[in-house]
């Protein structure tokens, strides 16, 4: 059984002059070369990445001869926020290969931006398979399945080819075997390793070519796709050059830069919000201006509707 041990003090959020919470957690930063530039807790016990892995996967399977356009992989990398763009790219994405929505085996769902759920609920729309966040690697895993005659009944399940291969994919790119699986909350393999392996294979992506570059390209191109307004990820790739970044659930992140530098971070408790804030304050130690940044290195805490304190990195690293 895969058991984290508690990691360092990363984040605080302060309320009125008081920091009435803290979220710990691990966090790995490797240099261009590979090497470990900065860590703390610890980035060598093994993690699932959630969809921090889907950039890993997209890999594999441009790797099986799939055929994507830029915005199409970049959609196979997302977690997006369920907007009408994500959800009709989508739709137009399943009808071009002969497929529609009751193909996807990712559980129906509400967009997860909040943004994005009010104005469909608004719509008079309901839960749904293309608006769940997932859709596009499952569109993606569908059409691999197609161009490799593979059947796409029980394209999810660990024993399918398409999911071996990706299994190795992953692997190969983190540099170290997959230690664990399991299944992710769209019903997926998920695949666990270390959260220094995961900044390792950010940083393949980032910088190789073939495959990887497509990936990377795809990011840097269209990082709304990846995520979408007001998300920590789309953010990151739009203010830092060449950056490519992917948050996924439990608080977990990663981001490589063009030249190789790479991060992983992993909250204990989950957080997202601190997350997002560690994973942008750990561009520091590659030399970004995180100045940048300040929606997600301080945001702020609401009271009333008005900002009454932040959330920061915590002191110290």
């Amino acid at each position: 059984m895969i058991r984290l041990s508690t990691g360092v003090r990363l984040v605080e959020v302060e309320r009125g002059g008081a920091v009435e919470s803290v979220h710990t957690g691990h966090v790995v930063v490797l240099d261009a070369e590979g090497g470990v530039r900065y860590s703390a807790g610890d980035p060598s016990q093994v993690v699932f990445a959630r969809s921090s892995l889907k950039p890993l996967q997209a890999v594999g399977m441009l790797g099986t001869g799939l055929k994507l356009s830029r915005p199409e992989t970049a959609l196979a990398v997302a977690s997006h926020s369920g907007s009408d763009q994500h959800r009709q790219l989508i739709e137009q994405w399943l009808q071009a290969g002969g497929l529609d929505e009751s193909d996807l085996a990712c559980p129906p769902a509400l967009p997860i931006g909040q943004a994005e759920c009010r104005a469909y609920l608004a719509a008079g729309k309901t839960e749904s398979r293309i608006a769940m966040n997932c859709s596009g690697k499952h569109t993606a895993m569908l059409l691999s399945c197609l161009a490799n005659d593979w059947p796409i009944s029980g394209y999810l399940a660990p024993s399918h080819p398409l999911q071996q291969r990706l299994a190795v994919a992953v692997g190969e790119l983190a540099g170290e075997p997959v230690a664990a699986t399991a299944i992710d909350g769209c019903g997926a393999p998920l695949f666990g390793l270390s959260l220094t392996a995961v900044a390792r294979a950010f940083s393949r992506i980032a910088t190789a070519d073939g495959e990887p570059a497509r990936v990377a390209e795809a990011m840097r191109a269209h990082p709304e796709l990846v995520a979408g307004e007001r998300r920590a990820a789309t953010t990151l790739m739009r203010r830092v050059p060449g950056l490519i970044a992917k948050d996924g659930a439990e608080g977990v992140f990663a981001a490589a830069l063009p030249d190789g530098g790479a991060l992983a971070v992993k909250i204990d408790d989950g957080a997202g919000r601190a997350a997002d804030c560690a994973a942008a304050w750990a561009l520091h130690h590659l030399g970004v201006d995180t100045g940048l940044l300040p929606e997600l290195i301080g945001a702020p805490v609401l009271g009333g509707g008005d900002p009454v304190g932040v959330i920061r990195p915590a002191p110290g690293w």
